[in-house]
């Protein structure tokens, strides 16, 4: 059965505001995105009331999933300052489904910082970790698909969580199509492919469709992936971060707690510099770094052997040495890790004893050596 938004806005006609009005009449909702049974919008309103206004979010929530056809809902409480009104007042109410930001945590005087107060296990998953870039184009998602395809090779259970909501790549590197199902408990099912457990918000929308999100959309869509998937069990979720130091890399380090992260980088300053960033915000919110991976390092022509250093060589290297953090590997600019790519079937898979493929299962690795602990804790 096909979901529409006047079916959405009739639901929502029987939620009441604060003010006692029906929601729909009290100029606090946004366009609403219905695809294929999803339903997307938020929820407006001043700062000063969000308190008041996150009973309601979770009534118009539990109203839509109540509609025949919808398979998930994601409603956002949008909380902004307006001018004027106390800067402190805010603080704790601007994102919604319980993610805060870290000053909203901040202990007494004297006590020690704890902003990852919120933080709770994904129950089955053993350690997640999050494959980052400070800036975009430099490779990230390619990267963290045969990583976590060389950690598979391993012999772990590996889930990947594509959170990179602005610009999801991993349908089109996967060549998935399908969307999740549901399981019993109503929660979403990750597809698999390629012997991995595999969830993007790229399943939930259509491939051109323009996210124009604002932050707590975008930490509420983290937070239903990342909780109200059935995972099951694993040994390592690998997250595919969007690039940046945004709400997004928050949101995930303020949910679960990430036994590292993995920094791409291209060799050239203008990535390094970004780099740099990526990895002084993990530090900064007590992730351990687990490396750095030079990525396009250099590129070796496919018909005449010639190696060309494009962007420069071996600056990630030493960028980690000069940070003290772990150089994970280079991985060369090379037609076929594009191609494999383009055609969602990565290089990992499509050419499992080639030379690129083995550059991927070392970085695995030494990425699961680092992990080692936290799996057999697990």
């Amino acid at each position: 059965m096909s979901v529409t938004q006047q079916q959405v806005l009739d639901s929502l006609k029987q939620v009441a505001s604060p003010r006692g009005v029906p929601l729909t009449n009290a100029n606090v909702l946004s366009a609403i995105s219905v695809t294929d049974g999803k339903v997307f919008f938020s929820i407006n309103v001043d700062a000063a009331e969000a308190r008041a206004w996150e009973s309601v979010r979770a009534q118009a929530e539990a109203a839509v999933r109540a509609i025949p056809g919808v398979a998930t809902a994601m409603i956002a409480l949008t909380a902004e300052r307006k001018p004027g009104s106390p800067q402190a007042a805010p603080a704790a109410h601007r994102h919604s489904h319980g993610v805060q930001p870290a000053s909203a945590h901040r202990p007494p005087q004297g006590a020690a910082a704890s902003p990852m107060s919120k933080q709770a296990e994904i129950p089955g998953v053993a350690a997640v970790i999050a494959v980052a870039s400070g800036k975009g184009g430099v490779g990230k998602s390619t990267t963290a698909l045969n990583l976590a395809l060389g950690l598979r090779d391993l012999g772990l259970r590996v889930g990947l969580l594509d959170a990179d909501i602005y610009g999801p790549s991993v349908p089109r590197l996967t060549g998935i199509s399908e969307k999740p199902q549901l399981d019993d408990n109503r929660k979403m099912i990750p597809i698999k492919r390629f012997g991995l457990s595999i969830m993007s918000i790229g399943f939930l929308v259509e491939e051109d469709t323009a996210m124009i999100w604002r932050g707590p959309m975008v930490m509420s869509a983290i937070t239903q992936m990342l909780r109200d998937v059935a995972w099951g069990t694993l040994d390592i979720l690998v997250v595919d971060m969007p690039p940046g130091t945004g709400d997004a890399q928050l949101t995930l380090a303020q949910n679960v707690p990430l036994k590292g992260a993995v920094i791409i980088s291209t060799p050239q300053d203008l990535s390094l510099i970004d780099a740099r960033r990526g990895l002084a915000m993990f530090k900064k919110v007590n992730v351990p770094v687990l490396g750095i991976v030079e990525n396009m390092s250099y590129f070796q022509c496919p018909e005449c052997g010639t190696r060309s250093d494009i962007f420069g060589h071996g600056g990630a290297r030493h960028e980690a040495e000069r940070l003290g953090v772990p150089f994970l590997g280079e991985i060369p600019l090379h037609m076929s890790i594009r191609t494999t790519s383009d055609e969602g079937n990565p290089v990992v898979v499509s050419e499992p004893d080639g030379p690129h493929a083995a550059i991927y299962r070392a970085i695995g690795t030494r990425v699961r050596d680092q992990l080692q602990g936290a799996i057999a804790a697990a």
